[in-house]
């Protein structure tokens, strides 16, 4: 069975992550845009906002909430997350400094706007990062949970010294130390121990499922038992004597 981990630090699609950002933009543009009365002093402003709201974002959620939060490190959480709330609203601060310096120098239309609507506009998007913060973290509670439940399953069949499988309208059990490995033909499955040879109907696809970590599918119609291998190459593995080619599909199993 092949369990993923899920890469907290990566973005798994960063596209999912552009298009919202690039929603965030638009969608706060038009909206103080036609507040303010004007839609370039409100994509400047929020333009200006973003790097500091993208990077408070993404650290709370791939830093503090990986390394602390997930790990218990309750009090360690808290702490930073104030630490990082600080340094993240004395940067706005200075952009909007920044930014009203820089715009009345240029004669932005005289910038007939007020820190009111700056910092209202600050504080909305402070809410989307937050927001978006929470769903992240859902997810990311929601892969870690499923990881544990797949290792606890794994675990499980870890204990069993044995499996189960009909053959011939009986269930028998088989054991598992004994299994060099499962060759799947057109409508059954032969399964071949050190003894003997047993045939059943179920689907390679469903024993795969029921088999500890140390069987592995290598190919779409064999799955071999590593204990019993004694040699492997880039193409095949061998395996009580016999070669089998390695699917190009099941090769990331190997590894």
């Amino acid at each position: 069975m092949k369990i993923d981990i899920p890469g907290n630090l990566r973005f798994k699609n960063p596209w999912i992550h552009i298009l919202y950002w690039i929603f965030v933009i638009v969608i706060l543009t038009v909206i103080f845009g036609r507040s303010w009365g004007n839609t370039v002093h409100a994509f400047y402003f929020v333009s200006m906002l973003l790097p500091v709201v993208l990077g408070t974002s993404y650290f709370f959620n791939y830093v503090l909430v990986v390394k602390y939060l997930l790990k218990q490190k309750i009090f360690r959480f808290f702490l930073y997350t104030f630490y990082l709330l600080v340094v993240s609203l004395y940067l706005q601060i200075l952009v909007l400094t920044f930014s009203f310096v820089f715009m009345v120098n240029y004669n932005m239309g005289m910038l007939g706007l007020n820190a009111n609507s700056t910092i209202l506009l600050a504080s909305v998007m402070y809410i989307l990062v937050f927001i978006g913060s929470f769903l992240m973290l859902l997810q990311q509670l929601q892969e870690k949970r499923t990881v544990i439940e797949q290792l606890s399953h794994e675990k499980e069949k870890m204990r069993k010294s044995f499996i189960e499988v009909r053959s011939q309208r009986k269930l028998i059990s088989i054991p598992l130390d004994k299994i060099l490995f499962i060759e799947s033909l057109s409508d059954y499955v032969i399964i071949h121990t050190i003894t003997e040879q047993i045939q059943s109907k179920e689907k390679i696809s469903k024993i795969e499922e029921a088999l500890p970590a140390n069987f592995i599918r290598i190919h779409r119609s064999f799955i071999v038992n590593e204990n019993h291998v004694s040699s492997v190459t880039s193409t095949q593995v061998i395996v009580a004597g016999k070669e089998f080619n390695i699917g190009r599909k099941y090769k990331g199993n190997l590894k």
